[in-house]
């Protein structure tokens, strides 16, 4: 493993000391609470809480909490669901496993699906929407709320990457009959595996989600319903009490670290900083920019030891797996303009500023030699 000067991962960092952690996980084994447990019901309610809504569920991953959304609002197989073009793999996952067809949408500049092509995508086999709180930012919620409404269609939204994130002081996943999150260990709200959360503020619906997580066990004997085995473990519940009072601080932290790159980055004419709405608050899952010569500052990043990423270098519709929805390339522009001219460096909020710095400084030295 390359020993980076600015890394990508900072989980070290943040689990360095966990005797508190470890000492509630051993009092999960000596209870063998390990299935549904008093761990989980806590997380749960804590969860819900702080996004702001009555029902919090948790499921295996944030892939599991967007496919059990969209089986219990009644996708099936054949069906269609709108999604944006630029988005990690997994919201598509969700929706292919059900057999459904995702319909892709060009983003706007904020990396988020563009309301203004939504509507012009529905037809009689559209099922679900599924927006993508990308990168932290939100989407034209209102708009596309309106049109779900116009159309009677529901709204998925894939809060993955968008836990506090919020317009208008409206969290991410509220807008919408579901809101889909995960716990991914380089998530905002991280546990040590696999993890997500469904939150609804709809009573039947929390209790049908909670079966379609438990193969759709109304009891131990009983099964009302054909569903999953995708519960949130207990032990992963338990990190997500640990962290849950310290999502706000750290969402907190890197909006700090994302203004001072912005106010540093925007002095580089080669580099263009993407919008920052008024009232929006972006929580920067990711801090992705726009700059020249994308591939050569990486690889002078990389040289560096600077451990910058691209979320995405070659755009979903484009990939091996889904050549069966046929899309032709060029299909989605401003997906493909992004794909080449974005770049992503560290943001967490265990950078010290001294790291920052070095990013920044590096970024001057390659243009300046250009």
């Amino acid at each position: 493993m390359k020993n980076w000067k600015v890394r990508y991962s900072y989980l070290p960092q943040q689990f360095k000391k966990i005797d508190h952690i470890i000492t509630r996980v051993k009092n999960v084994v000596q209870k063998g609470d390990f299935t549904l447990g008093k761990e989980l019901t806590i997380f749960e309610k804590r969860f819900a809480s702080l996004i702001g809504t009555k029902y919090a569920v948790g499921v295996n991953s944030g892939t599991d909490a967007i496919k059990i959304s969209l089986k219990a609002v009644g996708v099936k197989h054949g069906d269609e669901v709108i999604t944006a073009a630029n988005t990690f793999v997994a919201t598509v996952g969700g929706i292919c496993e059900l057999g459904a067809k995702p319909v892709f949408v060009d983003v706007k500049e904020n990396y988020c699906l563009d309301a203004d092509l939504l509507e012009a995508k529905i037809n009689k086999k559209t099922k679900a929407i599924l927006p993508v709180h990308f990168t932290g930012y939100t989407p034209d919620m209102k708009k596309i709320m309106a049109i779900s409404k116009k159309y009677k269609i529901p709204v998925i939204e894939d809060a993955c990457q968008g836990i506090l994130s919020s317009f208008n002081k409206k969290n991410s996943g509220t807008w919408g009959i579901t809101g889909c999150f995960s716990l991914h260990p380089l998530k905002n709200l991280n546990v040590w595996s696999d993890g997500g959360v469904i939150i609804t503020d709809d009573s039947k619906l929390s209790s049908k989600l909670r079966l379609l997580r438990n193969h759709g066990l109304k009891n131990r004997d009983e099964i009302q319903i054909m569903g999953f085995n995708s519960r949130l473990d207990t032990i992963q519940a338990v990190v997500g009490n640990w962290l849950i009072p310290q999502t706000k601080k750290i969402a907190s932290q890197r909006i700090k670290n994302a203004n001072y790159y912005d106010r540093n980055f925007s002095k580089i004419h080669q580099i263009r900083i993407p919008p920052r709405p008024k009232g929006m608050k972006i929580v920067y899952h990711l801090y992705v920019i726009f700059v020249e010569n994308r591939d050569e500052l990486l690889k002078y990043c990389h040289k560096k030891n600077i451990e910058a990423k691209i979320h995405y270098p070659i755009p979903l519709y484009q990939q091996e797996a889904l050549k069966f929805l046929s899309y032709k390339k060029g299909t989605f522009p401003v997906t493909d303009y992004h794909s080449k001219n974005i770049i992503t460096f560290p943001v967490d909020q265990h950078l010290s500023k001294a790291e920052l710095d070095y990013v920044i400084k590096t970024v001057k030295e390659f243009y300046e030699k250009k």
